[in-house]
Formats: structure tokens, C-alpha cells, sequence
């Protein structure tokens, strides 16, 4: 490749991630903004919305909320999904088929329709969980159902897993030790590309959050909807510190994703 047809790559690449970056830089100036009216640029710049959101207790209690669902979703995702898989991949390897056409049925069905029927159910006794995190963790492992079995079926079909399993059994290793020790420590990327795939999605989600739990578990996408009136300038500090949030804990994953590596 020529230094020109290089040079030209290289201006598509920063042309592509300026027009990107463009409406969320234009966000973290509103945010940062005294007033932003007639004038091109912003007439004055102030940390006041930031400082008013992040001394928000009910921000705070929201942003708690949606990582305490988030998380709690993904380690009851990865601890019924990873056995499952292991146990079909390697003795019942037709399953994958019938498997992958169900863990696509959560986005089968529109959330504004399963919300509905969720109402139904779970809102008399005996499972009264209407307003209750544990709907919404319930609700949220279904739809990370899809990213996390897709990952890790990839993952295994990467590492060759019946050949590695082969290995330990003739070193006398038993299948589950040969899972525990070997296999499961070669799921590590795959795991952890499932797991920030899922997070981002989840904890943007907002339809089942507002009809199953609404401000009785207020989450940070239903506290962004109950704010969205106040003020321009504090729902686009709030935007930027979402999206920060999620830049900070995707950092810290790949941070010690490379360490353990």
C-alpha cells in the first residue's frame, strides 16, 4: 500500500469516528454550558449540572439500582448458562441447533407486549414481584440470554473443547474436572466479551424497567425519563455521565481482563 492510499485509509477512519463523536461532544458542551441559545458557541462554560446531578441522592439511589440489576442478571445468566452449554456441547452437540433458535424468542416478542403479560402474572399472589428488582433481573437475563449463549458457543467452538476434554481424560482428569480446570479458564475472553456486550445493552434498557418497576425501583433510564423536563443542560449531564459510567467500568473489565491474562 502507497503512503497516499495509506493517508487516505487513515483520513476515511478519523472522518468516520469524527461525524461519530459529533452529537456527543455537542452533548458534553450543553452539559458543561452556562446558556446555549442563538450563538454558534456555547456563551459560558460551568460544572453546576454536573455538580447538581452527581449530588442527587435519587441519581445516585437510580445508578445504584441499574448496576445492582445489571450485575445480578449476568453472574444468574452465567451461572445456569455455562453449565448448560458445557453439558450440550459436549453430550448432546444437535441441541445447538434448537438452542439457537430460542435464545432469539426474547426479541421475538416486542417488550411493550411481554410487559403486559408479566403484569398479568406477577402481579397477584403468589409471586407478587410488580415492582420488585427481581422482575427486572428475571427480565434482563432473558434478553442477555442471546449475547452471553452466542459468546461463549463461539468461544468454545474456538478452543476445540471435546479435543481439550479428550486431553484431560488422558491425563485422568473426570469430564467436570476437565470443565473446571481446563475448559472454563479458555471461556475467559469469550466471557468477557458476553458480559460487556450484555451490560451495555442492559443498562440502557427502558421500556421493561418503567412498565414493571417505574419509580418504585427506579432505575437510570427511568430517572432519566422522570427528569427529562427540568432542564436541557442537567438531562445532558446526565447523558454524559452515563455514558462515562460505562466507559469507566468497560476500562476497569479490560484492565483486569489483562492482568489475570
Amino acid at each position: 500500500m502507497s503512503r497516499c492510499e495509506y493517508l487516505y485509509h487513515q483520513g476515511v477512519v478519523w472522518l468516520v469516528f469524527l461525524i461519530l463523536a459529533l452529537p456527543l461532544l455537542a452533548t458534553l458542551l450543553y452539559a458543561l454550558s452556562t446558556t446555549w441559545g442563538a450563538t454558534i458557541l456555547p456563551q459560558g462554560f460551568t460544572l453546576r449540572w454536573m455538580a447538581q446531578l452527581w449530588s442527587d441522592p435519587r441519581f445516585m439511589t437510580a445508578l445504584g439500582h441499574s448496576l445492582l440489576i445489571c450485575l445480578g442478571a449476568l453472574i444468574f445468566s452465567l451461572v445456569l448458562v455455562l453449565p448448560a452449554m458445557f453439558v450440550i456441547a459436549y453430550y448432546f452437540p444437535r441441541l445447538d441447533a434448537i438452542m439457537n433458535v430460542l435464545i432469539l424468542m426474547p426479541f421475538a416478542v416486542p417488550p411493550v407486549v411481554s410487559s403486559v403479560g408479566l403484569l398479568q402474572l406477577y402481579s397477584d399472589p403468589p409471586l407478587m414481584l410488580t415492582g420488585t428488582p427481581w422482575i427486572l433481573i428475571g427480565c434482563y437475563f432473558t434478553l442477555a440470554l442471546p449475547f452471553i449463549y452466542r459468546a461463549l458457543a463461539n468461544n468454545m467452538q474456538a478452543i476445540n473443547m471435546r479435543e481439550l476434554i479428550d486431553a484431560a481424560h488422558l491425563l485422568g482428569a473426570t469430564t467436570w474436572q476437565a470443565a473446571l480446570l481446563v475448559v472454563l479458564p479458555n471461556l475467559r475472553k469469550g466471557t468477557f466479551i458476553a458480559v460487556l456486550l450484555s451490560f451495555s445493552f442492559l443498562i440502557g434498557e427502558f421500556v421493561l424497567a418503567n412498565l414493571l418497576v417505574g419509580t418504585r425501583y427506579e432505575t437510570l433510564q427511568v430517572y432519566l425519563y422522570n427528569v427529562r423536563n427540568e432542564s436541557g443542560h442537567f438531562s445532558s449531564a446526565l447523558v454524559i455521565s452515563y455514558f462515562l459510567v460505562v466507559l469507566l467500568i468497560t476500562w476497569l473489565a479490560n484492565v483486569l481482563n489483562r492482568e489475570r491474562g
